[in-house]
């Protein structure tokens, strides 16, 4: 058994049934154990943006609502997987934020978060869950427009 190095809090297309769980599940990623759903004991403002509809959660501690989403027991590969697929550190960044469960009580985990962003993504509607939906369907990365990356489509 591998050593487990880190709790990190999925609120977008990693949680289960969306689109990117599957970097959860391969095997060659790494390691990841389900221990729960969570909140965020923090609001934030969580958002869909770009024309990739992609779900962001921006830096902006105190406003939107209390982020749902699922809480994974990570190894080093796996943390260092899902770093490769958020971009951090040059698009995503990451933090510590205190995440309320249902039976464990208050967790410490890491979660990823958007600190520029331009104001104007303020304005999208909040949402307290994400969910692919037909309305905004996510784009995967597979079949985006290489000259437009989401980082530079952040104003769309």
């Amino acid at each position: 058994m591998l050593k487990m190095s880190a709790r990190v809090f999925v609120y977008g297309t990693l949680k289960s049934g969306e689109p990117n769980h599957q970097w959860l599940t391969k095997k060659e990623n790494g390691q990841a154990q389900f221990l729960g759903r969570g909140t965020t004991a923090v609001k934030f403002p969580l958002v869909v943006g770009t024309r990739y509809n992609i779900p962001f959660l921006l830096d902006r501690p105190g406003d939107g609502h209390n982020i749902h989403g699922e809480i994974y027991e990570v190894d080093e590969a796996m943390f260092s997987k899902l770093d490769q697929l958020e971009d951090y550190p040059n698009y995503y960044d990451r933090e510590e934020q205190t995440i309320r469960t249902e039976t464990e009580g208050n967790l410490q985990c890491w979660l990823y978060l958007i600190r520029k962003f331009p104001v104007k993504m303020l304005a999208k509607p909040q949402l307290s869950a994400y969910h692919n939906t037909p309305e905004q369907p996510y784009s995967e990365k597979s079949v985006r427009d290489p000259a437009i990356s989401a980082k530079d489509d952040l104003s769309y």
